[in-house]
């Protein structure tokens, strides 16, 4: 199978550079999978899993909490506003994440600024795909 570079970069640092088979990356509009030789384009991402895969299986899962991804035909490179590999996130610093998000976003809800309501939904859920992360 044809292999890719998958880079995956945080604002601390870049977790990943690797040639893979696949991956799996959580787009604004769903989940897709990037193989070598993909169209070009640059995607918006929602919280959730990375999957890298290789040899026919998922080698690694990545947890981001959102950003970009720029996807063309020899590379991959996921600018993420946090990002962490999966066994490295506990049930209960995720479960401390979504009680603060609900909360904050049932105060955005109270006021008529949609951007902020938006914003702190975006947030809910992605907490909520971290504490899912950390239960699989």
């Amino acid at each position: 199978m044809a292999q890719f570079t998958l880079e995956l970069v945080s604002p601390e640092q870049l977790l990943l550079s690797e040639q893979v088979d696949m991956a799996e990356i959580p787009a604004a509009e769903g989940d897709m999978g990037v193989l070598a030789g993909h169209a070009p384009m640059i995607v918006a991402l929602r919280g959730g899993v990375i999957r890298v895969h290789e040899g026919g299986r998922v080698t690694k899962r990545l947890y981001v909490a959102g950003g970009f991804a720029e996807i063309t035909p020899e590379r991959t490179t996921v600018l993420a506003d946090m990002a962490v590999p999966v066994e490295q996130i506990y049930a209960d610093s995720a479960r401390s994440r979504v009680a603060e998000a609900e909360a904050a976003y049932l105060e955005a809800a109270k006021g008529a600024d949609v951007e902020a309501r938006e914003a702190a939904m975006a947030k809910l859920l992605a907490a909520r795909e971290m504490l899912a992360a950390a239960a699989a």
